[in-house]
């Protein structure tokens, strides 16, 4: 006999303000319903997801306002300038069409 596992899923979301704050900090998590939550707020706010389970566990551990612990700071720099420069390209696209 096999068990069917249904993986909930899984969200994280996070803050960096420069002025406030030496590193980014944890602003919202949870499972199922709360991260479905999550990630439709990033969608109406036009905030890439970016997928990474491994970093995903790892944040999941921290608790919300905590500063991302200093070994995270490469991975989550990585992923930062990846959602900035998607978020510079589609500014250029929104004015190449204006």
């Amino acid at each position: 006999m096999s068990k069917n596992i249904i993986k909930r899923k899984k969200a994280v979301a996070i803050k960096y303000e420069q002025q406030k704050s030496i590193a980014p900090v944890v602003q919202a998590k949870g499972t199922g319903l709360i991260a479905e939550n999550i990630l439709e707020e990033a969608k109406k706010h036009n905030i890439p997801v970016q997928e990474d389970q491994a970093l995903l566990e790892i944040l999941m551990e921290l608790e919300l306002n905590e500063t991302i612990p200093e070994e995270l700071y490469e991975v989550v720099a990585e992923v930062l300038a990846y959602v900035y420069k998607l978020h510079k390209e589609e500014n250029k696209n929104v004015k190449n069409t204006t």
